[in-house]
């Protein structure tokens, strides 16, 4: 976003993400905090399926980018964290993470250290 940019925020809830071919791409922000990732890691996969299927049929989907924020106490607790990482490998530049630990106390992998930050 840049300044003076129009947003939409919904926190909690039902909903979804479902966008329509022809439809103009959007670029999605998502946080999730602990166990909220769940369905924010649905529509992750459901974004990554539709990157794929517009990539190899061309089909008139038209898909923006993802930048996901998800904190927890520690790394641990990151659910979905090795999947988060090879959507992210998959589709670069197109989806996006950072991730957030409250109370890390022991190494970060270093597979996940350049993406975690409040170590």
């Amino acid at each position: 976003c840049t300044l003076d940019s129009e947003v939409a925020l919904r926190v909690g809830g039902d909903f979804f993400f479902d966008p329509q071919p022809g439809d103009s791409p959007v670029k999605l922000v998502l946080i999730a905090g602990g166990v909220g990732i769940n369905p924010l890691f649905s529509i992750l996969l459901h974004i990554a399926d539709l990157h794929g299927y517009q990539e190899s049929k061309g089909n008139g989907y038209k898909m923006g980018t993802v930048k996901l924020y998800y904190s927890a106490k520690e790394t641990s607790e990151l659910l979905f964290k090795k999947n988060i990482l090879g959507l992210m490998n998959a589709f670069p530049g197109k989806i996006t993470c950072r991730f957030h630990v409250t109370q890390q106390s022991s190494q970060i992998c270093k597979e996940l250290e350049p993406h975690v930050t409040g170590k």
